[in-house]
């Protein structure tokens, strides 16, 4: 097919190496079910389901449809002092997934802009209950939660954070990923639950009074795929509950069925403060996020306003708009009528689990972790310390299977669809694709 541009320089990619890139560019043409099509003619399996988004997978006609019907009947009104119908029936029917008295949501995006919500909500609440001392937020190493300024500053990746400083006041914690008490752990991994006892020392360190909310990953997506260890969610949730700080989980990856639940709140029966959403929301066809919380933290901020005054000064143009509820209502009901949320947990979880695992006897492995629809193989660097799973996945492209890179891990979250077959196929093509490499 003809190009129907002249030039890659327009366009400034994110999180890509530009220059590397449109030296030898990956140009994808078409989508459809489990499969990407790109300029060559190649079908590629799609083991990462878009990034971490697509999980009702590709091209599903009846989003397309809610949206298209959508936009010609009403295709955007003012978030600010309008409403419309769809954005109250999306908003209701979302809380039939979360945890009990979580029935409260807040329209944003993307998960950048649910994070930087969360954290806003979490400041406001405690200033409406005369704590406004309470301005510290604390993450954790290797967390991912977007690139705003909020994301990056409780984030506990390096490289995004390095060079956009001064940030807020934070502190980190330690990650819970153990190579040498945990390796090939299935599931949640046995060993570790005391590593959430740290936070208890940087509360102790900077005063529970200065301390607004911890924010964590459940399962820890961008910073390598990282289980929490058996007891470590709830041992936070205690920690947080005994100083009045409230807990946030960033679910933007891990809600939606990727570990065989709506949430990772009701998977691992550990209920946050407030929750963070996005991908998958929409199956990563419209920018749509959310953030859910304890009804008492919305009225709490909402009774503490004057009346007739606005009690959140937050919120974006396409907060809850026509177009994304539409795009929502629809892909759930695509997860209700065909059982994905739940699917995870079944049978083709337990293949996913056996299959994967059977890389541990690959060349270069020195770990493989999984829980649900979710999991990593993680190789021994080069000889100079170098990660070889960016050649790894450049390899398994070549071969028809696109596989995220993450440092020494290649990280699979496959559309909820995947059948065992397709299964079977990413992993044979991991296996080739280390035999060459290491041989």
């Amino acid at each position: 097919m003809e190009k129907s541009y002249k030039s890659m320089d327009h366009f400034w990619m994110p999180f890509t190496a530009n220059r590397a890139f449109k030296a030898s560019p990956r140009i994808i043409e078409r989508a459809e079910g489990m499969w990407l099509y790109n300029d060559q003619g190649q079908q590629i399996l799609d083991g990462i389901a878009g990034l971490w988004c697509v999980n009702a997978g590709h091209g599903r006609r009846s989003i397309a449809d809610a949206i298209s019907a959508q936009i010609q009947k009403l295709d955007y009104s003012s978030p600010f002092n309008m409403g419309h119908d769809i954005g109250f029936e999306f908003a209701e029917r979302l809380t039939r997934y979360t945890p009990e008295g979580m029935d409260r949501v807040f329209f944003a995006n993307s998960g950048s802009e649910s994070v930087e919500t969360a954290l806003k909500i979490a400041l406001a609440y405690h200033r409406a209950r005369g704590k406004s001392g309470k301005i510290r937020f604390i993450g954790r190493e290797k967390g991912y939660h977007g690139v705003n300024f909020g994301g990056i500053t409780v984030g506990g990746i390096t490289p995004n954070r390095s060079g956009f400083g001064p940030l807020m006041p934070v502190d980190h914690f330690g990650h819970t990923h153990d190579l040498a008490a945990n390796a090939f752990s299935r599931g949640l991994p046995e060993h570790g639950a005391d590593k959430a006892d740290e936070l208890q020392r940087l509360i102790d360190f900077h005063g529970a009074d200065t301390v607004a909310a911890v924010i964590v990953e459940p399962v820890s997506g961008a910073g390598g795929v990282l289980m929490p260890p058996i007891g470590y969610l709830q041992r936070l949730r205690d920690i947080c509950s005994r100083h009045d700080i409230l807990l946030i989980f960033d679910e933007v990856i891990t809600g939606w069925g990727r570990l065989g639940a709506p949430f990772a709140a009701r998977k691992f029966e550990v209920t946050p403060d407030l929750i963070t959403s996005a991908k998958g929301i929409s199956n990563g066809l419209v920018p749509l996020g959310a953030v859910f919380m304890r009804n008492e933290i919305c009225d709490t901020v909402q009774a503490a306003a004057p009346d007739g005054s606005v009690e959140f000064f937050h919120g974006y143009t396409y907060s809850g708009s026509p177009i994304g509820c539409a795009a929502g209502l629809a892909t759930l009901n695509i997860y209700d009528q065909e059982g994905l949320l739940t699917r995870a947990s079944g049978e083709i979880g337990a293949y996913f689990e056996e299959s994967l695992h059977s890389l541990a006897n690959a060349p270069g492995v020195v770990d493989v972790r999984n829980c649900g629809l979710i999991g990593a193989v993680q190789f021994a660097p080069n000889a100079d310390g170098s990660p070889r799973a960016p050649e790894l996945s450049n390899s398994c492209y070549a071969k028809g299977a696109a596989i995220r890179p993450i440092g020494d891990n290649l990280a699979f979250s496959p559309p909820l669809i995947i059948e065992k077959a397709q299964v079977d196929q990413l992993v044979e093509t991991v296996f080739d694709a280390a035999k060459a490499a290491y041989a």
